[in-house]
């Protein structure tokens, strides 16, 4: 019976990659559009247009070359287990909830990393996607569990820069003249994932061998992203004037860019000798 069904899972014609790109196509795009919906409910239109839908370019690519490296292998025979999998995504995929989409890719990712004899691409492709979900999904589980820590962290270090007294969340304006509020969509640790996102990105990409300099690699955009946000926000505490200046769509785009430039600049630094030594 078992060689038997084997045999109908051939007829169909896919390969195994093309089952996990599948699943994978399925839960990202389920996952970025309930993301980009909520922006739009939100903000509108036009201001979710201008903030890329509240959409990380960095996440788009990861999405791309993940799936793209699982497509890409066509070996590889369809198994029954593989199937079972394919039916519960689907079911899980199918609700309205966009952390379930990141959810399910998570389980695709472990599934193929622990569960399967997956190819080096395969592995390769699974290892970007399961990183992207921590960007999408676990890094938002974590603040929620503890946001009054994270944003405590980033008063603390504004306050330190303004050289004010901060309670919680809210530090003093450096002229005295109020108090500003650091909200959870102002806190370093979203960024900070990306950071680490991107290192995986490239690092994978160019079949980074691991070294004990790694660690030094991924604290140095992780700080970097940090040392931006706090800059800006302490900007915007010189007093209330700044913060009406600074608290716009195109100063958080500025921002924006010179956080990616950082984070992929430093990233190509450290895998920069895997780059030269394939050239």
């Amino acid at each position: 019976m078992y060689q038997s069904a084997q045999a109908a899972i051939r007829a169909l014609g896919f390969t195994r990659g093309e089952i996990f790109a599948g699943l994978y196509i399925l839960g990202c795009a389920n996952g970025l559009a309930a993301k980009m919906i909520l922006s739009v409910h939100r903000l509108g239109w036009l201001d979710a247009a201008v903030g890329t839908f509240d959409v990380s370019v960095i996440v788009v690519v990861a999405c791309f070359i993940g799936i793209s490296l699982v497509l890409a292998d066509k070996t590889g025979d369809i198994h029954l287990e593989d199937l079972a999998l394919a039916m519960v995504l689907l079911l899980i995929v199918a609700l309205p909830i966009g952390a379930m989409s990141w959810l399910a890719v998570t389980m695709v990712s472990l599934y193929i990393s622990l569960f399967t004899q997956a190819t080096e691409t395969q592995h390769r492709g699974a290892v970007i996607l399961l990183a992207t979900t921590v960007s999408m999904l676990w890094s938002r589980l974590i603040f929620d569990l503890f946001a009054n820590f994270v944003l405590g962290v980033d008063a603390s270090l504004v306050g330190w820069m303004l050289g004010t007294h901060r309670s919680g969340n809210m530090v003093e304006f450096a002229d005295h003249s109020g108090t500003l509020a650091i909200f959870p969509s102002c806190s370093s640790l979203a960024n900070v994932s990306l950071a680490l996102l991107c290192w995986v990105i490239i690092s994978t990409s160019v079949r980074h061998e691991r070294r004990a300099q790694d660690i030094l690699w991924c604290l140095l955009p992780c700080s970097s992203v940090v040392a931006v946000n706090v800059i800006g926000i302490s900007l915007m505490g010189l007093s209330s004037a700044h913060y009406h200046m600074l608290h716009t769509p195109l100063a958080d785009i500025v921002s924006n860019i010179i956080i990616l430039v950082l984070i992929v600049a430093i990233s190509v630094l450290g895998v920069r000798r895997d780059v030269l030594s394939r050239a």
